[in-house]
């Protein structure tokens, strides 16, 4: 090979990113859409969605068990805090732990994945309040910031044309997790003289293997970047603004079932133990929520499929208070599973339309949802807050299927900043 033709190969085209700055972008190799190494990330990344988000999905458990033995006298709304602010800090802290990736690579995976399973036996040590808010609240929801975001953004440098169905694959390990996690808690705090310590320790124990395969299965694809750690111009761009408030919407509402289907069915006169098993529904649905849309995103468009399933979510929603005896309930639960598994599963892949480099998804995914988890902290106190209130459910029905649906609206919008426009496939 002569010289020229080696420089010619070597050569870096220079995109201009910020007016005082300069962003080097190499020749990329297209990625591999498969292959022994991205399905292999791609499990790993499973394996941290059931361990995290699948633990956080189970917080209605919790809450249930919660205001009946560990914290009984306080109410809904001061318990629903301490669940929300962990879904608040593991989105928001997915604005460093993304960036963090591109920067860095994979190696921030490990020592997350340390402190997760270390907050899990922190929490199964609590008895007061404060000692649950410091636990399960803010070091536990810190911490998955750094897990999952790194994680989504490794499987996605492998995939691009299949890159949703992939990304649905591997947040569908959340709800398997949402099965496993609480139907396995619901047995041993209700069903066994285990009591809470052993029964949380043992979750945690569960987890280690699947972390420890996790920090050796997925790694990056391509080089770090030595830019920026954040990139503010994404916040200039239209498209990645619009999708942003877009899940904004939808974050008030989506996770209000997650947290209050246990209370609402116990109030219906349900079974402590079988309303609990209405979690492990929710979430068993929404494994096919999460991996249907995923592969017909990539055929219909991602945006498309956001869209969707805000507005389906806020049909479902509506309709909770009406969902009044057991056999309803299960088929509720299985409805709103669906279809809320599409808002999750759809978010990351519509994320990944914005960014021009592969280098940078890690950072667009984690400031979205960072600048979107807001939300998440406002949605599940403020519906509390209807229940202590009121006393029924017909105003957290009305308050979430409202938000969900200008969520949707909203992502439709998002369609008008693309080339393809309103009626586009994208």
């Amino acid at each position: 090979m002569s010289t020229t033709e080696r420089e010619s190969r070597e050569q870096i085209t220079i995109v201009a990113v910020e007016p005082d700055q300069e962003k080097e972008t190499p020749d990329l190799e297209e990625a591999p859409d498969g292959g022994l190494r991205a399905w292999l990330v791609t499990i790993g990344a499973c394996c941290v969605l059931f361990s995290a988000l699948g633990f956080s999905n189970a917080f209605g458990v919790f809450e249930e068990y919660y205001l009946r033995d560990q914290l009984e006298g306080e109410s809904p709304d001061k318990v629903a805090w301490i669940g929300s602010l962990g879904v608040f800090l593991q989105l928001f802290f997915g604005s460093i732990g993304g960036p963090l990736f591109d920067r860095y690579g994979a190696w921030i995976i490990r020592p997350a994945a340390f402190l997760h399973v270390f907050a899990i036996m922190m929490t199964s040590l609590c008895k007061e309040y404060w000692q649950f808010m410091l636990a399960q609240g803010v070091l536990l929801g810190s911490v998955m910031g750094f897990l999952q975001f790194p994680a989504l953004a490794a499987v996605s440098q492998f995939f691009n044309k299949k890159r949703a169905a992939a990304l649905g694959i591997v947040i569908s390990g959340s709800s398997i997790g949402g099965v496993v996690i609480p139907i396995a808690l619901s047995k041993m705090l209700n069903g066994s003289s285990l009591g809470f310590g052993w029964s949380v320790r043992i979750i945690g124990f569960i987890m280690i293997p699947l972390l420890g395969f996790a920090c050796v299965a997925i790694k990056a694809r391509v080089p770090p970047r030595t830019t920026t750690f954040f990139l503010w111009s994404a916040f200039k761009e239209l498209k990645f603004v619009l999708l942003t408030l877009a899940l904004f919407f939808m974050l008030l509402g989506v996770f209000t079932p997650l947290f209050y289907i246990p209370t609402y069915a116990v109030s219906k006169g349900m079974d402590t133990t079988l309303a609990s098993y209405l979690l492990a529904i929710i979430n068993a649905a929404s494994t096919f929520g999460r991996i249907i849309p995923g592969i017909l995103a990539d055929n219909f468009g991602r945006l498309n499929m956001f869209a969707f399933g805000g507005i389906a979510s806020s049909i479902v929603i509506f309709c909770w208070d009406k969902a009044e005896t057991t056999a309803e309930l299960v088929v509720y639960s299985i409805a709103i599973g669906f279809s809320s598994g599409m808002v999750i599963s759809s978010a990351s892949a519509a994320f990944t339309e914005c960014p021009s480099d592969p280098r940078d998804l890690g950072t667009y995914i984690g400031m979205g949802m960072a600048v979107s988890s807001f939300a998440a902290l406002i949605g599940p106190p403020v519906n509390g807050m209807f229940v202590s209130k009121y006393g029924r459910f017909s105003e957290v029905s009305i308050f979430s299927g409202v938000m969900l649906l200008v969520g949707g609206i909203v992502a439709l919008a998002t369609k008008a900043a693309t080339p393809k426009g309103l009626l586009g496939r994208v």
